[in-house]
């Protein structure tokens, strides 16, 4: 143990030491969370050793990172690792919300930012455009805005590939990769199986979330969120993202690493055991069966105009 509290893994090829728990940015800026709470919440957090404080541009409307920029004032940014995510597909709005993030942060820098919800096979084509965000995340890492780069999605093990695939072709290589790693993933439409492995063989931080669902896996009645949490540690993984909206989750996510042991394999298979009916058509899953998470759906806007080129292509 790094502290008393906490663990600590490399956060893949980067060489930053991160929690083995990541405080999820999504709850902190919830309507049923007050601001006074939240910071509450992520100042204990830091206090008691988790580093990764994970966000997005468009959580909350904005009202998630807003409220991470007020925690991170006296003292607790310098100990801290701050990941966020844009939406943004084009070059010029994905400078438009990187620049947005670090106004509401509060900061002239973030550790890691990540293309959200790659859940599209055009995604990584429009993301790798001579127009696209990739340029605008290139240029902001070289005047020292940002410092990794990653991607994330929700919906399909396949688009992951895909992705590392289109990106390898453009000669680049991510610093992370996020991506649901629970109990119910082992069985239908398996990031584990599929994704895990490769992001092992390339060195590349390894971010689980989803670990209980946003709770509907706690639905089907089969695991506890501390099985939940053990799970995911024992993966290969970096950092498990989730959810903290009370002070008692934060108790019972620092009891799950306090209680943390590898488990073995047998444990392992009884564990999955348990969750195998209940998994098996994504029911308990549904960021991959259907739009529900999707927001970027319902917002197409967010991503920007699609590339000048491919506008030019298209007929009148």
């Amino acid at each position: 143990m790094a502290s008393r509290e906490m663990l600590y893994r490399t956060l893949g090829s980067t060489g930053e030491k991160v929690s083995v728990i990541g405080l999820g940015g999504s709850h902190i800026g919830s309507n049923g969370v007050s601001e006074q709470v939240a910071i509450r919440i992520m100042r204990t957090a830091i206090d008691r050793g988790i580093n990764f404080m994970d966000n997005s541009w468009d959580y909350n409307q904005g009202v998630s990172e807003i409220r991470m920029g007020k925690a991170l004032r006296n003292g607790y940014r310098d100990r801290a690792f701050l990941m966020t995510k844009i939406d943004g597909r084009s070059k010029q709005e994905a400078a438009r919300q990187l620049d947005q993030s670090l106004q509401r942060l509060q900061v002239d820098m973030i550790d890691l930012v990540q293309y959200h919800e790659v859940i599209r096979y055009e995604d990584p084509h429009r993301i790798f455009d001579h127009q696209g965000a990739h340029v605008a995340l290139a240029e902001a890492r070289q005047a020292g805005k940002i410092r990794y780069i990653g991607f994330t999605g929700h919906k399909d093990p396949k688009i992951h590939l895909h992705m590392l695939q289109v990106a390898a072709d453009y000669g680049v290589a991510f610093d992370t990769v996020q991506m649901p790693l629970n109990v119910m993933d082992a069985h239908y439409r398996s990031f584990q199986k599929e994704v895990l492995p490769e992001l092992v063989r390339r060195k590349i931080g390894v971010l689980g979330m989803k670990c209980m669902g946003n709770g509907i896996l706690l639905q089907s009645k089969t695991v506890t969120p501390v099985e939940c949490l053990h799970y995911a540690l024992n993966l290969p993984v970096s950092v498990v993202i989730t959810g903290i909206d009370s002070m008692e989750i934060l108790d019972q996510a620092c009891q799950a690493v306090q209680t943390f042991q590898p488990m073995s394999g047998d444990a392992v298979r009884a564990l999955l055991a348990k969750t195998t009916e209940a998994a098996a058509m994504g029911v308990f899953e549904p960021f991959k069966t259907s739009s529900v998470f999707d927001a970027t759906a319902r917002h197409p806007e967010w991503l920007g105009e699609e590339s000048q080129r491919l506008q030019e292509l298209m007929p009148e």
